[in-house]
């Protein structure tokens, strides 16, 4: 993955888990798979976190809000290293970027 996120990519785009994806919580860890390229992934337990908000909150910012008041982290750096996670999981087929408005 390259050090920059995707232009279309801001706290403002809704994103969901892709299709295909089947996932099982491993001792509060996730284990991933993605069915159509038969990859495993495994996330920390702030990756774990971040996938079980975005199961909620399609739209970033609700899951960067809510990441910030949890973890007690600066905002700035939390939305860097949200949005390179999300374009690593939409580059690796594990989440889909929605177009449209938010809502």
């Amino acid at each position: 993955m390259s050090n920059v996120t995707d232009p279309q990519l801001s706290p403002a785009s809704r994103v969901s888990i892709a299709e295909g994806v089947v996932f099982r919580d491993l001792q509060g860890e996730l284990v991933l798979l993605n069915l159509t390229t038969g990859v495993y992934f495994g996330l920390d337990q702030v990756g774990t976190r971040i996938w079980q908000l975005l199961q909620e909150h399609q739209v970033l910012q609700s899951v960067l809000d809510r990441m910030v008041e949890e973890y007690e982290v600066a905002e700035a750096q939390c939305r860097e290293d949200l949005l390179k996670f999300v374009a690593l999981g939409l580059e690796k087929g594990l989440f889909e970027l929605q177009h449209g408005t938010t809502a």
